[in-house]
C-alpha cells in the first residue's frame, strides 16, 4: 500500500473497532476478555464529555456486571429520583419516572440505575486497561475497502488491516455511509431540544428529585446525576431553536422554572437535537458489522439507546471469539444481524411511544424480557424455559448462578436432574450442576456467554451437534 508515493505495511489486528462510546468499549472489553487482538479507535481526542445516556436498565447491568464493572457501576450511579413536577414555581405533586420493582433471586436488579454516560465510558475504559488494551484517540477512519479475507482501513494514523471491522461509531456514522447502507426512520417529535450538564447552586434546588415544568414554549426538567454534583438538563423548544450556549442554557432555566440565571453556576456540555428514531437497513455487510446508534437511533425517552447498544456488543462478542479463536464456523457471525435487528426494531417502537405518550416506562423498558426464541441460535426446551430465553440468576452451592456464568465461557447447567453429561474438551465450557429450582424447572440447559439458552432439554441428547456449530467439542464423555 502507498501513502504519498511510500509503500506502508498495514499494522494487523483480528477486529477494528471504529467509535469509543458505549458501545464500541463494551465490545472492546469483551474481545479482551477473550484474547481476541483488537484496535478500539475514536477521532475525537478524548471519551465523550457528557451525560446524554444516564439510565442503565436492569438487563444492562447483567452484562456490565458480567464484563467485571458490577461494582464500579454500583458506586458510581444510584437510583432514579422521584420527579417533582413544578408549577408557577410552586411543587405540585410527585410523578414516578420508571417502573421499580423489589429484586428477586431471578432477577437481581429491579430499578433502572442512573449514571452519566460519561461516567459509564471511563469505567470501561479503565476495564479496558486492566485488560490490556486501550482506546487511539484522535485517529479517524478515512476509507475502507474489504475483499474475502478481511478489511483494509484507512486511518488518519496509517493503514490497518483487519479480520472484520465493527462500526459503533454514531447516528452519523462514517462506516454506514461508506458501506452505502440507508437508514430508515420518522422524526418522534419536530420540536428541537436542549440537552445539557449543569451545576446549580445548593441552595436554590435541591438534589432529591428530578425536576420537572411544562409550559406553551415546552416542557423542561432537572435531573441530579447521581456520584456527582450535576444536574442534566432536558429542554424541548416547540418555537425556534435552542441557543447551547452558557448564556443560552442559563435564560431558558430563568424563563421556566422559579431559578434565576445565576443559580446556574456552571455549564458543563451542552448539545441540541431532534428525537429521531431509525434503523439501518442491514447490520452487516460483508465482514463490516454495524452496532449501536451506527445502527438504530431512539427517541432518549425511556433510555434504551445505550443500553441497546451495550447489547449489541455482547451478542457480537463472543460470535467474534468463537469464529476467530474457537473455529467456529464464519456462518456463526450472520446470526448477529438475525438476533438484534429485530430486538432494535423492538426497542425502537418502545422508545418512540415512551416519548409520545402512548406508553409507561413499564417493565418492558427493564429489558429482562428481551430474548432470541425465534432466533436461529435457539433449540429445544426443558422445564419452564424455551432456547433463546434469558438465563434467570439464583442461590446455588453459596453463590450465585451468575457467579457461575460470568466471563467469557459458555455454561452446561444441569437442573435437577442426574443426566449424563459431556465433558467438554478445554475451557471454553464449563459445567455446573444444581438442585431444582423453580426458575429453570427441571432440564439441562447449554447457557450462551451472553446469558441466554442456546440449547435447552430433558438430558443431553443432541446436544453435542449443536455445540458443534458455535465452535464446541460436546461429545459425550
Amino acid at each position: 500500500m502507498e501513502l504519498n508515493g511510500v509503500k506502508e505495511t498495514p499494522r494487523e489486528t483480528s477486529v477494528l473497532i471504529v467509535g469509543a462510546g458505549p458501545c464500541g468499549l463494551a465490545l472492546a472489553c469483551d474481545l479482551a476478555r477473550r484474547g481476541v487482538p483488537a484496535l478500539l479507535v475514536e477521532q475525537t481526542p478524548a471519551l465523550f464529555p457528557g451525560s446524554r445516556g444516564k439510565g442503565v436498565q436492569p438487563r444492562t447491568r447483567e452484562v456490565l456486571d458480567d464484563l467485571g464493572v458490577g461494582d464500579a457501576v454500583r458506586a458510581h450511579g444510584g437510583p432514579a429520583p422521584v420527579g417533582m413536577v413544578w408549577q408557577d414555581g410552586e411543587r405540585v405533586g410527585e410523578h414516578r419516572m420508571f417502573r421499580v420493582a423489589a429484586p428477586t433471586d431471578a432477577e437481581p436488579y429491579g430499578e433502572p440505575w442512573m449514571m452519566p454516560q460519561w461516567r459509564t465510558q471511563e469505567i470501561l475504559l479503565a476495564r479496558l486497561r486492566e485488560l490490556g488494551g486501550d482506546v487511539a484517540f484522535s485517529t479517524a477512519l478515512t476509507g475502507l475497502a474489504q475483499d474475502a479475507d478481511g478489511v483494509t482501513a484507512q486511518l488518519s494514523t496509517g493503514p490497518v488491516r483487519a479480520s472484520f471491522l465493527v462500526a459503533a461509531d454514531g447516528g452519523r456514522s462514517t462506516v454506514r455511509r461508506a458501506l452505502g447502507i440507508a437508514m430508515t426512520g420518522e422524526t418522534v417529535d419536530p420540536a428541537p431540544m436542549l440537552v445539557a450538564d449543569v451545576r446549580v447552586a445548593e441552595d436554590a434546588l435541591d438534589r432529591l428529585n428530578w425536576h420537572m415544568t411544562n409550559g406553551d414554549a415546552g416542557y423542561l426538567t432537572l435531573c441530579p446525576l447521581p456520584g456527582t454534583t450535576d444536574f442534566q438538563l432536558v429542554a424541548q423548544f416547540k418555537e425556534g431553536e435552542p441557543d447551547t450556549t452558557p448564556e443560552g442554557v442559563r435564560a431558558v432555566v430563568a424563563e421556566r422554572t422559579h431559578l434565576e440565571a445565576q443559580d446556574v453556576t456552571e455549564v458543563l456540555w451542552s448539545s441540541d437535537f431532534r428525537p429521531r428514531a431509525a434503523l439501518a437497513d442491514r447490520f452487516r455487510a460483508g465482514r463490516v458489522f454495524l452496532a449501536g446508534d451506527a445502527a438504530h437511533v431512539h427517541s432518549p425517552a425511556g433510555g434504551q439507546g445505550l443500553n441497546t447498544s451495550v447489547q449489541d456488543a455482547y451478542n457480537l462478542g463472543w460470535k467474534l471469539g468463537q469464529v476467530l479463536r474457537h473455529g467456529a464456523p464464519a456462518a456463526l457471525l450472520d446470526s448477529y444481524e438475525e438476533e438484534r435487528r429485530p430486538i432494535a426494531a423492538e426497542m425502537l417502537g418502545l422508545s418512540t411511544r415512551i416519548h409520545r405518550g402512548e406508553q409507561e416506562r413499564g417493565a418492558a423498558a427493564q429489558q429482562l424480557g428481551i430474548g432470541y426464541r425465534e432466533g436461529p441460535l435457539s433449540a429445544g426446551r426443558a422445564g419452564v424455559l424455551e432456547a433463546g430465553d434469558r438465563a434467570p440468576d439464583g442461590p446455588t452451592d453459596g453463590r450465585r448462578l451468575f457467579d457461575v456464568f460470568r466471563g467469557p465461557h459458555f455454561t452446561l447447567l444441569a437442573v435437577g436432574t442426574d443426566a449424563e453429561l459431556p465433558e467438554p474438551a478445554g475451557p471454553s465450557v464449563r459445567v455446573h450442576r444444581m438442585d431444582a429450582y423453580e426458575a429453570y424447572g427441571k432440564g439441562v440447559f447449554l447457557i450462551r456467554p451472553d446469558g441466554y439458552v442456546g440449547w435447552a432439554g430433558e438430558d443431553a441428547a443432541g446436544l453435542a451437534e449443536y455445540g458443534a456449530a458455535l465452535g464446541l467439542d460436546l461429545e459425550r464423555g
